[in-house]
């Protein structure tokens, strides 16, 4: 269905998109961290609450990327319209939800999610996530819409977009943070007006008309219950399980915070540089619902599983260069920070560590599984993401860190044997022939 050219047209803007959005999250890290460790493990505290916000919204718009995927596989662009649309209403009101309280309690949250921590490490997390909170229904609209920019192969538009959003973070960041010394405050200033502008931008390309899906009236977006129940029993459990791992990454954190300042900002600079790993292998694998959703709503299974392992195998490629580059740039990048000497001993040997990790197990764990997915397999996925999360990452890490002497290290531990457990469930899956039986349309 798809050549090599038309493969290469959507991957490379997707890669180039993932990359540019993560840097967004790396500015306020390390502009912040010059400002010292509690604004940094402030910061580092509120993004993994924001995380878990953010993937309830990645799941709706997946689910939306997969029932459009199918229809357009189909040639069905009123219906791929109709479910458009329907997306783009449930995200902001979702958003709307979790906005809300969020501002309203923010204090108490951070209280009951990460205990007794720092005063100042607690303010600097009070006003970060006060500002990032309202960024949240932009952030929704965003987000749905650059998805169903993909649905139809067009990735290059969100791509524009989050360079732009971007350039205005960094730019806001340096203005704000070193300009007038507004720390954490100005780096989420920076970050909630660089999504109103993506918004904007995004909104203004799918109101043009002429294309398979483009916006429609108010009326549009009431709800349409049989075709929220198509987009819900795809992305609903999508949505539970990256809810669940981002509730699991939560308590991980949690119990990061009880070893002291210098393992949360250590585990911050981490968690970043390991996000940057990721981001390209995320591309591969949100080009690939797109892939094999289509090839789905055309009835070509055998195609479908194909591009899945294609796709898979890119991801490795993917592993061993970036991996490559950030453990040999991971020395230089601990000295730009604020860390203390062994804190930045620390990052470097864990981030080495997860590098080879990650190149064996990750791929097979992450981009893998969207192509079942797109499949209408989420049951499966949904179950043994939330199993493995639970059993091992966060069961693990939590003992490990507990009762031994490993310290952070616990935590990666836990971490890679998760990654490992689901790369064999989610490749014998791939091999029977039940992921074959769905049906996302009916």
């Amino acid at each position: 269905m798809f050549t090599k050219k038309e493969i290469r047209a959507l991957l490379w803007p997707l890669v180039v998109e993932q990359v540019l959005t993560g840097l967004m999250g790396v500015a306020d890290t390390f502009m912040v961290s010059n400002v010292g460790e509690a604004a940094i493990s402030g910061v580092a505290l509120v993004d993994s609450l924001n995380t878990l916000v953010i993937n309830f919204f990645s799941a709706l718009a997946a689910g939306g990327t997969i029932v459009c995927s199918q229809y357009i596989g189909q040639e069905d662009k009123g219906r791929a319209n109709q479910a458009s649309n329907q997306v783009m209403g449930a995200s902001l009101a979702l958003a709307l939800i979790c906005c809300v309280p969020l501002v309203a309690l923010r204090r108490p949250v951070l209280g009951l999610i990460f205990g007794r921590v720092e005063a100042d490490v607690m303010d600097a997390a009070e006003v970060y996530l006060l500002v990032t909170a309202l960024s949240y229904p932009v952030l929704a609209l965003y987000s749905a819409s650059a998805a169903l920019f993909r649905a139809m192969g067009d990735s290059r538009r969100p791509m524009i977009v989050a360079l732009i959003a971007d350039i205005l973070n960094i730019i806001g960041n340096a203005v704000l943070i070193f300009g007038f010394g507004m720390g954490v405050l100005g780096a989420a200033l920076a970050t909630l007006a660089s999504r109103i502008v993506s918004c904007l931008v995004m909104l203004r390309y799918q109101a043009r008309p002429g294309q398979i899906i483009s916006l429609g009236g108010p009326r549009c977006y009431l709800p349409e219950w049989t075709m929220l129940r198509r987009i819900m029993r795809v992305g609903l459990p999508s949505g539970i399980e990256n809810g669940m791992f981002q509730f699991g990454k939560l308590v991980v954190q949690s119990t990061v915070s009880m070893l002291g300042t210098t393992a949360i900002a250590a585990q911050a600079i981490i968690a970043v540089l390991d996000s940057c790993q990721g981001m390209p292998g995320q591309a591969i694998g949100i080009g690939l619902i797109t892939v094999a959703g289509q090839c789905m709503g055309k009835g070509r299974p055998d195609e479908a599983k194909r591009y899945m392992l294609l796709f898979t195998r890119i991801s490795v490629v993917i592993a061993l260069v970036t991996g490559g580059v950030i453990s040999g740039a991971v020395p230089f990048i601990t000295r730009l920070t604020a860390l203390s000497p062994e804190g930045c001993t620390l990052v470097c040997q864990i981030t080495w560590f997860v590098a080879v990790m990650r190149v064996f197990f990750w791929p097979n764990a992450f981009t893998l599984p969207n192509g079942l997915r797109a499949a209408g397999d989420v049951s499966y996925t949904m179950w043994v993401g939330t199993a493995s999360m639970w059993g091992l990452r966060v069961a693990l890490s939590w003992y490990l860190c507990r009762y031994t002497a490993v310290g952070l290290w616990g935590v990666w531990i836990g971490w890679c044997t998760d990654w490992a457990l689901r790369a064999t469930m989610f490749r014998l899956r791939l091999r029977g022939e039940k992921w074959k039986a769905h049906n996302v349309l009916r």
